[in-house]
């Protein structure tokens, strides 16, 4: 599966798009979590000390924002999924 990264994120991954391994019944969280141990730097600026995905950071399923998904990060996804993630984006 692809998830696609923004801004600031993409030279901590690389890439714009990382290829990610996907497994049955994967959620949004353990999708964020592998990418955090292929890429340990990430972990920093997607989660607090407790393990909780920063407010200002922005991961969307097919366009939908996690913060407003029925099950937020325990979202179930699927590998033709459309995962982008957003860290805070400023400017005037």
């Amino acid at each position: 599966m692809r998830v696609n990264f923004y801004a600031m994120l993409r030279p901590i991954v690389g890439s714009k798009t990382v290829e990610v391994e996907f497994f049955d019944g994967m959620t949004l969280h353990q999708l964020l979590k592998q990418l955090t141990e292929r890429f340990p730097p990430l972990r920093q600026k997607l989660f607090d000390e407790n393990d909780h995905l920063y407010e200002h950071i922005h991961v969307f399923v097919n366009g939908r924002d996690s913060a407003f998904l029925a099950d937020k990060l325990n979202t179930r996804i699927m590998p033709e999924d459309d995962i982008n993630i957003f860290p805070p984006v400023g400017g005037g």
